[in-house]
């Protein structure tokens, strides 16, 4: 796996995209081979069609991007398929309403002023990252999910080695696996005794009435942590990153403030979120895919970016464009594995985005674009410093 500049789109995936888009490829570890998908058509397909099945990856031997899979194969959401996953999906989106978003936006925009009146004292130039991306989304989802002021720092430390991808991270990633899975049992038991209206609370409450075994109860936060801390720090940090670089359309956006949705929902389009691919699928009979026959047992990656690159889905898709008419993107996945934290994810962006524009008006980058460091050997892609002045 290349460490990519920037936000610049993987060449291998653009290359399958035009000239083989349902592609056979191995990976770094595991064994044997795999059916690469990267037309938007087809990942819509595959994504959504029940004869692709998550399940069946469970126990299984499979070529894969890292030694330890991030998420449990035996509990939660990623590795199962209806009815199950319609059972479990059902417990978290009650945590995941518009009235539980209404009441967190508050604490989040109250979250933003805080950190940015910290970076205004700090003073400038300083690291967008370290101020506002960083401890902004282990905030939000401190208070989603009930972690507790003093865990902070151990959670932002277990979410970096859950999803270190590089070849002499196997042990380190097991060690945090297992952190993590206490760490969150410990909030759950706490929830049992102390509930909340907060994520673990609803965990907590759909296992001790026999809804959710306690494991799925951790499997289904660690989720959410992944998704929710890392995943958006990474991700909102590119999406300003991307806007630094782009200064008309940051000037835009300050001019018509309302065009902000619109323009995160084109910038997850646009920001390449990850590196590599996720979490594969298995054919449970022949299927034929973009004019190739996938055999039942087969096993099946999408290419989430590729997809929202395709120029027959999205025209000149390498441009960053506000006014774009066709936005159903597939940043946050698609069929019933659609990513539930989507919502927040997208109040998160919106908040951090508008509350940047409206504190510091003048902000641009403090250093050359191609002199701001990104993540390295990590699946998630995204600065690791973003260094600002006003």
């Amino acid at each position: 796996m290349d460490d990519l500049p920037g936000l610049d789109p993987d060449p291998l995936l653009d290359e399958l995209l035009r000239a083989e888009p349902v592609a056979r490829i191995r990976l770094p570890f595991g064994e044997g081979w795999a059916w690469l998908v990267t037309r938007y058509e087809d990942v819509r397909f595959v994504t959504s069609d029940p004869r692709f099945s998550r399940e069946r990856v469970a126990g299984r031997e499979v070529t894969t991007m890292r030694p330890v899979p991030v998420a449990s194969q035996t509990a939660g959401l990623q590795y199962v398929d209806p009815p199950r996953h319609t059972r479990l999906r059902r417990v978290v989106a009650r945590a995941f309403t518009g009235r539980s978003m209404r009441r967190l936006r508050p604490l989040a925009e109250r979250r933003a002023a805080e950190l940015l009146d910290g970076m205004a004292r700090a003073g400038a130039p300083t690291d967008l990252m370290e101020h506002l991306h960083g401890p902004f989304p282990l905030a939000v989802l401190r208070d989603f999910l009930g972690v507790a002021e003093e865990d902070r720092q151990d959670w932002a430390a277990t979410g970096e080695a859950l999803l270190s991808a590089g070849a002499d991270s196997g042990e380190r990633a097991r060690q945090a696996a297992r952190a993590t899975r206490e760490r969150i049992a410990g909030l759950l038991r706490r929830r049992r005794e102390e509930p909340r209206e907060d994520l673990a609370g609803v965990l907590a409450r759909a296992a001790a009435e026999g809804e959710i075994t306690d494991d799925e109860a951790v499997s289904l936060a660690i989720a959410v942590q992944v998704s929710g801390g890392h995943a958006v720090r990474n991700n909102s940090g590119s999406m300003m990153y991307a806007l630094l670089t782009h200064p008309a359309h940051l000037d835009r956006l300050r001019r018509e403030p309302e065009l902000l949705p619109r323009a995160v929902e084109e910038l997850f389009r646009y920001v390449p979120h990850r590196n590599g691919v996720g979490i594969p699928r298995i054919a449970t009979e022949d299927v034929e895919v973009g004019g190739r026959l996938i055999r039942a047992g087969d096993v099946v990656y999408n290419a989430y970016l590729a997809a929202n690159r395709d120029p027959r889905a999205f025209p000149d898709p390498d441009a960053l464009d506000f006014d774009r008419e066709h936005l159903a993107h597939l940043a946050f996945g698609h069929g019933p594995h659609h990513c539930l934290a989507a919502v927040m994810a997208r109040m998160e962006a919106e908040v951090m985005i508008g509350a940047v524009l409206a504190r510091f008006p003048a902000l641009r980058l403090a250093v050359p674009p191609e002199e701001v460091e990104f993540q390295r050997r990590g699946l998630i892609r995204g600065p690791r410093t973003l260094p600002v002045t006003w």
